[in-house]
């Protein structure tokens, strides 16, 4: 009896839980990062080197 009531209490607040984060409007809603104005790591050398500034050209 305590082991089926453990076990439905859980999944009960988790199926809660759940429930009340789909609702949240600001889940699906994420701003774009902003693009670094000068470009680090591997990719910096060639940006430099073609003049390019911003975001990079290849996807």
């Amino acid at each position: 009896m305590i082991d089926n009531f453990s076990i439905a209490l859980s999944h009960g607040l988790l199926l809660l839980a759940f429930w009340l984060l789909t609702g949240r409007d600001d889940l699906d809603k994420e701003t774009p990062p902003e693009p670094d104005a000068q470009p680090q790591g591997f990719g910096a050398k060639r940006h430099r080197a073609n003049g390019v500034k911003g975001a990079q050209t290849d996807a």
